[in-house]
């Protein structure tokens, strides 16, 4: 070999592990690597070779998706094991990595395992912080806590023997995402202090994983509008460090997010694409739950029978048990709910029992769906053992107010008021109206639409008339509109949303175009939408999303200046800038944060007569709160919107 080709490849990799280990930046450490790796190809220098594959493999475990992405890797490392001293520190390494890929695609961890006592015995640092590493990835899924939080203490511990700070961030990541699966009331305690290191110098990749459980914690408390907003931020970061999971990421908090503004259904469309994008991993089946559970809400039964057939396969239990296993779960059991499916519930029931007092969190910490309890609470409803539900949901309840996950907590309310009603034991008629009492009010104040599942009340009122039930009504008084229920009703005041649920209500189970809604003679408030036709545009151009980015980064250090000087005035005008900026690109950025265009005026309409109908429904359940949830179990919004009484 030349020395020119030496320096080259040596710079190469010196480069890649810069990139990977100190900035984070995936994507530049790969082609670093890549090249490196074909160099020393190019001059037979197979040490040189292992180290690319090595670097090329990536930080986390199946870092390349896609079946000829994840061959062509396992290929080179194969190869360069065929070309170093299999005793040697480097061949150790590399049966590593090729142990982790093999366990992680099947969902195992057996084989990492063992190479990590084998990397023990080695006594070589770099080995094992690497195996140390690939093995707590592996083993992200339920019921191996106690063996990731002792990889993680050892991990930070070989930070400082190996001096190489991407070590010791691994640990303290690992460290903090630990205490996220497992609930612990001070897992913020881990995810400040990890903060504070990053915030001496920037880990593209670390970074990333952190802002996304900020956007999981901003849904847990209740800041629906502005999580969203957040984690397209959040997912163009992960797009910069070349994480193939930003994308994917992005879509499972979209999901959380919708899933509590009780819009999961539409959601439909965008879930049916990416159910089958190869950048998913290999062992996420969430995606196709969220699918059933989308449509399922959204009424399309089929679709929703068959992703949970594709789920349960030959049998529930053979799905793997990854870090996205819990979340499926929680997908299994709402759409099994809605569609009735007693056996599948069941099933899932029996799989969920042993992790009960855990929460349903994605990934590392990336969404979170409250209480594990819940879901079976949710499952035992289903399988009509209402004791049983009961007792479920009442824990789910508390559990979820100990997190701090309000709109989780909300839900819960809600299917223990119903599993309250069913049961309807002494006392059980009282506490299901506290509880669903409540849950209204808080869902009002959090933007809520509570699940369509009619509640305590509908369930109550429901078998009080032999299963059937009588249609709303509403009709104007003046300035005013009268909405009721069989003997019950209650005047709220006029609004475009008002007027627009009167025509729903006179119109029970007649789908109803949303810009036929808008374009209809509407009395007093508000102009109609014009109903025809548009073309498709930005709501934001590219330029104006990337300023209104950067003006968004520079008011966060103006409002941390504005507060430490502890002037006060000028830190709430920045707030206040900031929080408007935010519900910009909200309305703006789509998946991954990709601009968002308004095919014309069906789509503004959809946007519009949506969010009146859902103001005026929180009226009612202001006024009358029994009322104002019989309205979110049965009216229906989007491009069709219905009134729908069971």
């Amino acid at each position: 070999m030349t020395p020119a080709a030496e320096n080259e490849i040596g710079s190469l990799l010196l480069r890649g592990t810069h990139a990977r280990c100190v900035d984070g930046d995936l994507r530049a450490g790969r082609e670093c690597f890549d090249a490196a790796y074909r160099a020393a190809e190019s001059e037979g220098d197979g040490r040189a070779m292992a180290l690319a594959a090595l670097g090329l493999s990536g930080l986390w475990v199946h870092e390349h998706r896609g079946v000829m992405a994840a061959a062509s890797v396992e290929a080179r490392l194969r190869h360069a094991l065929s070309l170093v001293d299999p005793r040697s520190p480097l061949a150790l390494r590399l049966r590593v990595r090729l142990a982790a890929e093999a366990d992680y695609r099947s969902g195992g961890h057996a084989a990492v395992l063992a190479m990590l006592e084998e990397a023990r015995r080695s006594g070589d640092p770099t080995a094992w912080s690497e195996a140390a590493s690939l093995a707590h990835h592996c083993l992200l899924g339920p019921g191996q806590s106690e063996a990731r939080h002792e990889l993680a203490r050892e991990l930070i511990a070989a930070g400082f023997r190996t001096s190489c700070r991407g070590d010791l961030l691994m640990g303290l990541l690992w460290r903090t995402v630990d205490h996220v699966l497992d609930a612990d009331p001070h897992a913020e305690r881990h995810l400040a202090e990890l903060r504070g290191l990053l915030a001496q110098r920037d880990h593209l990749a670390v970074g990333f994983v952190v802002r996304a459980i900020d956007v999981m914690l901003g849904i847990r408390a209740g800041r629906l509008e502005r999580a969203e907003a957040e984690a397209a931020a959040c997912a163009e970061r992960g797009r910069l460090a070349g994480d193939a999971d930003a994308a994917g990421w992005y879509g499972a908090q979209m999901v959380a997010v919708r899933w509590y503004q009780g819009r999961v259904a539409e959601l439909v469309p965008m879930l049916a694409e990416e159910v089958n994008s190869p950048t998913l991993s290999a062992v996420d089946n969430s995606y196709l739950a969220a699918l059933a559970v989308a449509a399922a809400t959204a009424g399309d039964h089929r679709r929703a029978a068959g992703a949970l057939a594709r789920l349960r396969g030959g049998d529930l239990a053979l799905l793997p048990r990854s870090s996205s296993w819990l979340v499926t779960m929680h997908g299994v059991v709402e759409a099994a709910h809605l569609l009735g499916d007693a056996e599948t519930s069941a099933a899932a029931y029996e799989l969920l029992g042993p992790f009960a007092r855990l929460p349903m969190v994605a990934s590392l910490g990336v969404a979170c769906f409250g209480s594990a309890r819940h879901a079976l609470g949710v499952a035992a409803l289903t399988m009509g053992d209402a004791q049983r539900a009961a007792e479920h949901l009442r824990q789910a309840v508390r559990d979820n107010l100990a997190m701090g996950h309000w709109p989780a907590a909300v839900l819960s309310r809600v299917r223990w008021a119903q599993a309250l009603a069913l049961r309807a034991g002494a006392g059980d008629a009282a506490e299901a109206g506290r509880q669903l009492e409540a849950a209204t009010g808080e869902a009002a104040e959090l933007g809520m639409v509570l699940p369509g599942a009619g509640g305590a009340h509908a369930a109550a009122t429901a078998a009080g008339r032999g299963g059937r039930r009588p249609f709303m009504e509403c009709r104007r008084e003046g300035r005013r509109w009268r909405i009721g229920l069989g003997a019950r009703s209650v005047r709220v005041e006029h609004s475009l949303g008002m007027a627009y649920l009167a025509v729903l209500l006179a119109n029970p189970r007649y789908e109803i175009p949303a810009v036929e809604l808008a374009a209809g003679p509407v009395p007093d408030d508000g102009a109609a939408v014009d109903a025809g036709t548009g073309t498709a545009q930005p709501a934001l151009d590219e330029e104006a999303v990337r300023a209104y980015r950067e003006r968004l980064s520079l008011l966060r250090e103006e409002i941390d200046e504005h507060e430490s000087a502890n002037d006060l005035v000028r830190a709430e005008r920045a707030r206040a800038e900031r929080d408007w900026l935010i519900d910009e690109l909200a309305s703006a950025t789509g998946l991954a944060g990709r601009t968002r265009n308004f095919t014309g005026n069906e789509e503004r309409a959809r946007v519009s007569v949506g969010k009146a109908l859902r103001r005026a429904v929180t009226r009612v359940a202001a006024a009358d709160p029994l009322l104002g949830e019989e309205l979110r179990s049965t009216i229906r919004t989007g491009r069709l919107c219905c009134y729908q009484p069971a």
